[in-house]
């Protein structure tokens, strides 16, 4: 199991969480020859030493989410952009969800606002109102 997530992650192993691919138990039980439920089975609470860190076995399944061109990412992908784009924000001037919506748009990655809005919390992210800093002198 733990070598078939390897050969269908290669991108995340070598480029990062961007490069994650969307993957699901189907996947690779029918790649092995198992049946969905052992897979599940043999990867709870096993984890994975990796270049960017630990990770439990079950973070390389993730969603598929639709791009604008047909093609499919990662949600885990997503959410890890989504993380950059507020660490990268203004703090007088947060982002929106909204906003964090349509830069993802551009980036061909359609999401809906509620979407980012429930991986922001995943990310215990607060909403842009708890987020904004204002100057005192």
């Amino acid at each position: 199991v733990a070598s078939e997530i390897v050969r269908q992650q290669d991108g995340f192993l070598a480029f990062g969480v961007e490069h994650l691919r969307p993957l699901n138990l189907k996947t690779v039980a029918d790649a092995i020859g198992m049946h969905e439920s052992t897979v599940s089975r043999v990867t709870s609470n096993k984890y994975m030493h990796c270049p960017q860190g630990i990770f439990e076995l079950k973070y390389f399944f993730s969603t598929a989410v639709a791009t604008v061109d047909g093609d499919t990412v990662a949600a885990e992908a997503i959410k890890n952009r989504i993380r950059q784009m507020v660490s990268a924000e203004n703090p007088a001037k947060p982002l929106s969800d909204n906003t964090i919506s349509e830069m993802l748009t551009r980036e061909n990655i359609m999401v809906a606002r509620r979407t980012v809005a429930k991986y922001r919390e995943q990310l215990k992210i607060l909403p842009v109102k708890h987020r904004r800093q204002t100057r005192t002198a």
